[in-house]
């Protein structure tokens, strides 16, 4: 007999592509899980997975399987947000993926209002390195600086934001301060850890000037934003950081101007759940705060 809670069993594994932390995600043991997904494959007479480095990726067949996993899930999930009723459809797990800095000083200043206005919403902000997928389902949305181009997704672009050169006042007087690019090959600079870049878009120092590399790297714009609030050198930020500490120095604004956009993406079957739509309006509300706080350009 098939059961249809053995393919809530089935996404969970093929998103986690491992059984433990599936297992943890469900609330039952590893050994559960095993069970499950062999009977599961028997009951399709199909193999599901096939294991490689410590992984389970899916095969042909479970591949196929997916797709129809998903849209049941999706199917059940807005049938029991319709029969709760409206007043119990803001409410929920929401799992957002964004870069570190847009959910550092953009998010999460509007997180206490968020919270009041919809108190049964539970908001988890994931901001590892990377970006979750939501057309794999490990989130439920995504703030990418790239437009994803495969994928049953559903993507808006949220709108653009800048980024300016900044440095501390007692580094520009210890090192002088530079007039053009060029001049920044004589200055320290403070950038990411090229192999660690998760998209090209963090790639600032070469569009500033071709062969520029920065000489104290970190793979957190909140360290980066430190070193050189701290007088270590100079380094791009993106205006919404830079311009709100009211110690750092933009330089060359009129020459050195970096655009970049904020994409919202999600899975194409979760854009009808009102939690979604939720968090969707309030993203768009965040977002707004990433115009000029004076509406001024930065001082050059």
């Amino acid at each position: 007999m098939f059961d249809w809670d053995d393919l809530r069993v089935f996404l969970a594994v093929a998103r986690a592509r491992k059984v433990a932390p599936a297992a943890r995600a469900l609330g039952i043991d590893a050994t559960t899980i095993a069970r499950r997904l062999a009977r599961l494959e028997k009951a399709l007479d199909a193999e599901l997975f096939e294991m490689g480095a410590g992984e389970r990726s899916l095969t042909v067949r479970g591949q196929e399987l997916l797709g129809h996993a998903e849209a049941a899930e999706s199917a059940a999930l807005a049938a029991v947000e319709e029969m709760r009723g409206q007043e119990r459809k803001l409410a929920g797990q929401v799992r957002l993926s964004v870069a570190e800095g847009f959910g550092t000083w953009v998010l999460a200043p509007g997180m206490g209002d968020f919270n009041r206005r919809h108190p049964g919403i539970r908001l988890d902000l994931i901001t590892a390195s990377g970006f979750l997928n939501p057309s794999k389902r490990e989130a439920d949305m995504a703030v990418m600086l790239a437009r994803p181009q495969r994928g049953r997704l559903m993507v808006q672009r949220l709108g653009d934001y800048r980024l300016h050169l900044y440095a501390a006042p007692d580094y520009l007087a210890r090192a002088g301060r530079p007039d053009t690019p060029a001049a920044l090959r004589g200055h320290t600079l403070i950038g990411y850890v090229p192999e660690f870049i998760f998209s090209p878009e963090l790639d600032y120092l070469d569009e500033v000037e071709a062969g520029l590399e920065a000489h104290l790297r970190s793979t957190s714009i909140i360290m980066q934003q430190r070193m050189i609030a701290e007088g270590a050198g100079i380094g791009v930020l993106p205006d919404f950081i830079g311009r709100r500490d009211a110690g750092l120095v933009p330089l060359m604004a009129d020459r050195v101007e970096i655009i970049r956009s904020f994409w919202l993406v999600m899975h194409g079957d979760l854009r009808k759940l009102a939690r979604i739509a939720a968090v969707a309006d309030w993203l768009q509300e965040r977002i707004q705060t990433l115009k000029p706080i004076d509406g001024t350009a930065p001082a050059r």
